[in-house]
Parts: C-alpha cells; structure tokens; sequence
C-alpha cells in the first residue's frame, strides 16, 4: 500500500528519505497523474526544481492535470510542493495565489505562527538554506526568513492542505509522518 507519491521523472535520494522513516512511497511521473493506474494515497511531493528543465520535465503534465490535483486535497490528501528554482514563478495549477521569487540565501527562520508543519525543520533555532520567498500568497505563513519574507505557507483546502516550502533542506522524518498522517487516503 502506498502512502506517499514523488512527482519526478528520474530517481531521487529523496525516496530514501521514505524508506528511512518506514513510509512506503512511490515516484511517478506527472503524465501519469489522474490516470486509473495510480494507487490512492496520503500525500503528493513535488520536489525542488520542478519548473527547471535543467532538472525534471515534470511540470507540462502538473499543469495537466491540476485539477486531479485540486480534488486529490478536497478529498483529504496533503499536497507538498518545493522551491521551483527559476527567476520568477506564479503557481497557477495551484487552487491557491502562489508568487515566487528566487534568492538563495542562508537565514535563520522565523514563526510567523504556530502550526504542526513547523516540524518541517527538526531545530527552528540553527540556519537553514533557501532557494526563493513567496513575494505573493492566501496562504497562512508558517515560516519567514530573519528578513520577514515568506519561506513555508499552508492552504487549508477541502479535506486537506497544500504545503508550500522554499527551504532547500531535506524536510524532518517527524514531518513526513505528519503529512502521512493527518491526510486521508484519496485518488490522484
């Protein structure tokens, strides 16, 4: 039974990740989205770099198919989604107003609120990596860098949630296993 999926067209270190914290994840690719072959599950990744055709071809087929994605979390599943690691971004295939910005710095992250995806990073008080800002959002802020811009907004949508990070770091295993938890099996 798969819990997590990983849009991405070639292998990841990031599927390690899963296994090292026992949650049984599959990758496929964004063509396959909303196609009857693709098992239900509890979460959707989408990693770093994914409008960068230098690194994936993924991002036509997540435009495709952005409604099964939109009723993938109306139906209760968690929707993560990284850095696109381009100038510029607006995410349209997103239910949500989504901007950004690239900027890679280092920064010492700030609550803008408490939420349980704080767990995202295992210590908030150490430096952390990012690739952008969201420079425009409707989503709660979770996380700004020490300059005030936001690195980590949460959408509540339906019966799930869309996640948006820009912190380039590996997330936590206790974060793994909150998206995996707090969603409901659905169809992708």
């Amino acid at each position: 039974m798969t819990e997590a999926m990983l849009i991405w067209d070639t292998p990841l270190l990031f599927e390690k990740l899963f296994k090292e914290h026992d949650i049984k994840c599959q990758r496929i690719v964004s063509d396959s989205i909303g196609t009857p072959f693709i098992p239900p599950c509890k979460c959707v990744v989408i990693p770093t770099g994914f409008a960068n055709k230098a690194y994936t071809k993924i991002l036509p087929g997540i435009e495709r198919n952005a409604k099964s994605l939109e009723k993938f979390v109306r139906s209760g599943g968690n929707l993560m989604v990284f850095g696109p690691m381009v100038p510029e971004y607006k995410y349209n295939w997103l239910p949500m107003e989504l901007e950004y910005k690239q900027e890679q710095q280092v920064t010492t992250i700030c609550m803008a609120q408490d939420h349980e995806a704080q767990c995202l990073v295992e210590d908030t008080c150490s430096e952390v990596e990012f690739d952008g800002y969201f420079s425009k959002t409707d989503g709660e802020v979770v996380f700004r860098s020490d300059e005030g811009k936001p690195l980590m907004v949460v959408k509540e949508l339906g019966e799930g949630r869309i996640i948006a990070t820009t912190i380039h770091e590996f997330p936590s295993g206790r974060f793994l296993k909150w998206i995996n938890d707090t969603a409901k099996k659905s169809k992708l």
